[in-house]
């Protein structure tokens, strides 16, 4: 199989080639630009997020695909499912708004507390240290709405390095070897 493929890319003549390598660079720049594009219309800067833990069961389970939105003038109530990100910690977590916390002063502050659905205790212990509670500039979105088990490809790809250069070999590959 292998032999074949390579075979077909050293008879592709260098017009072939390239209209290849521009083909690809099309798909590649069309997923950036619709993916922009869902930045702008959500408002948020991660527009789908994977759930990667079993921390909001039975609501999400490990693998949902959540759509998020985050405009600045919808206010956080208590019971919304909330993704944020917490200083010092690379990964986004999504939890439920457990309390809210507003302060009378110039801006209206409201701050809130979280906790995962099928945890015991609330996220204070997941917080940055000192932080007892989240603010909206914490907040990477609001989930409106998902996918079951959709994900659950992106968890296999990070647990299993070789699972993800194989599949996009195989991706470029076919995508070289293609021709219209």
């Amino acid at each position: 199989m292998w032999h074949s493929t390579f075979d077909d890319v050293r008879r592709m003549n260098k017009r072939q080639f390239l209209y290849q390598v521009l083909s690809f660079g099309m798909i590649v720049s069309s997923a950036l630009m619709m993916w922009k594009g869902l930045m702008v219309v959500t408002g948020t800067e991660s527009p789908i997020v994977v759930v990667l833990s079993g921390s909001m069961e039975p609501a999400f389970h490990r693998g949902d695909l959540l759509f998020l939105t985050n405009y600045r003038d919808e206010p956080v109530r208590v019971g919304d499912i909330v993704v944020f990100k917490v200083e010092g910690r690379d990964i986004p977590i999504v939890h439920r708004v457990l309390k809210l916390h507003e302060l009378n002063d110039e801006e209206n502050t409201v701050k809130f507390l979280t906790k995962g659905d099928n945890n015991s205790v609330d996220d204070r212990g997941l917080y940055a240290a000192g932080q007892l509670w989240l603010t909206h500039k914490d907040v990477v979105g609001k989930a409106k709405g998902f996918l079951p088990y959709v994900g659950i490809v992106t968890i296999y790809m990070n647990e299993y390095p070789k699972l993800k250069y194989s599949v996009l070999m195989f991706l470029g590959m076919y995508i070289f070897v293609h021709r219209e």
